[in-house]
């Protein structure tokens, strides 16, 4: 847990507990916001027999004493109730290619506003957004932004979603919903870039918002999880297969294959098997590759023949849309029908080449339907990163 540091300005005026969500919580809202602090009540959350409160957004329940942070950092008691004090400020904005969430078969070639906040709920030792996920200065959320403004400037800027990423999702469960609400209104999807460690409640409500997201299948054994990112497998996998089974929201998987630690083959068959039997084969894999960063700096690179054994395992045992990332592998990036194995998008990094899907999403070829969120034809946007300042676009 972390104490809350004197220089943190975190508005005192929060004695209702705000539980019912009703009219007051949403008057409350809006005065703290034109504070600029960025606190806001939260409701998942209950009072201890202890004196503590105890956070039930994600499975580390989090029990904290007044001034208390949560191991996310944005989360906090104060005025004995659980706050958010993150809401409209972000680490930074910048329009991707859909592909690098990565999403293959959710509006290919499109552009996407990407934007994320500071801290995580997990304790990843080689997160490769630590400066981010692990950071404890509330400065370095340096952009602020109402929901409003954010989806006003992703359709000036012809963003057919919006990403919240860099960082979970997760743990601005409040801000990131209102960014969803404002988009809707404006006909942009929102995908949802999370590790899946939330609880069922906040989870279902989350995903009653999101129309795409990938989650972060990080390895497939307990031991992985808990000595190497600080949490528990079968959380996560009760969110992939509430993803699935619960929702309509259009979900890819990630694993960030490490070598020695997450990549053999025993693991990679029980996860693809696991995969294939609980969501059947049309959820796309994504196997891609570990760079040194934070504290696994002593780790080798991924090579190449790893992520590409993994696609091919994930295949033989029925995945049908695997692929490899973090390398060029133009085979790899590519997608292909399953069924006669005609070339259906064609891959180039971020940069989409060869178009054989139908009005309908199927195979020009076969016929047959390939599984995802496709239109027409695939924009253009290619392999861009487009830093945004939203103070240029409206004033927030």
């Amino acid at each position: 847990m972390y104490s809350l540091k004197p220089h943190d300005k975190v508005i005192g005026d929060l004695k209702c507990r705000f539980n019912d969500g009703g009219s007051e919580m949403a008057a409350a809202k809006e005065k703290i916001l034109m504070t600029d602090d960025g606190v806001v009540p939260t409701k998942y959350w209950h009072d201890l027999d202890d004196g503590r409160v105890q956070c039930d957004l994600c499975p580390r329940l989090c029990k904290l004493h007044e001034g208390q942070r949560g191991l996310c950092f944005v989360r906090a008691r104060v005025d004995n109730q659980i706050v958010l004090t993150s809401y409209g400020r972000s680490s930074g904005y910048c329009i991707d290619p859909i592909e690098k969430k990565p999403l293959n078969h959710f509006l290919p070639g499109t552009p996407v506003l990407s934007f994320g906040t500071a801290g995580c709920n997990l304790a990843c030792k080689y997160c490769q957004n630590w400066d981010i996920s692990k950071s404890r200065e509330l400065d370095t959320l340096m952009d602020r932004a109402t929901p409003e403004a954010i989806a006003q400037v992703a359709e000036e800027l012809g963003c057919r979603s919006v990403a919240y990423t860099y960082n979970d999702p997760v743990i601005f469960h409040e801000y990131a919903i209102d960014v969803a609400k404002a988009c809707q209104q404006r006909g942009i999807k929102s995908v949802a870039v999370t590790a899946g460690y939330v609880c069922d409640e906040p989870r279902a409500e989350f995903y009653q918002h999101m129309d795409a997201a990938n989650v972060d299948l990080k390895g497939f054994n307990e031991e992985f999880y808990w000595k190497v990112t600080g949490g528990h497998l079968q959380q996560v996998l009760d969110t992939i297969e509430y993803i699935h089974n619960e929702t309509d929201v259009w979900m890819e998987l990630t694993t960030l294959v490490i070598p020695g630690y997450n990549d053999s083959e025993k693991e990679l068959n029980e996860m693809t098997r696991w995969v294939v039997e609980k969501l059947g084969p049309d959820v796309p894999m994504h196997f891609t590759a570990f760079h040194p960063d934070y504290k696994m700096m002593d780790v080798s690179s991924t090579p190449m023949a790893t992520l590409k054994r993994a696609r091919e395992i994930a295949m033989k045992n029925g995945v049908r849309y695997a692929y490899t990332g973090n390398v060029h592998d133009n085979e790899g990036e590519s997608t292909y029908c399953h069924s006669c194995g005609m070339r259906l998008i064609e891959r180039d990094w971020y940069v989409l080449g060869e178009w054989n899907l139908d009005a309908n999403g199927c195979c020009t070829k076969c016929g047959t339907w390939c599984a995802g969120v496709f239109e027409s034809g695939h924009g253009h946007w290619g392999s861009k990163r487009q830093p945004v300042r939203l103070s240029d676009y409206v004033t927030v």
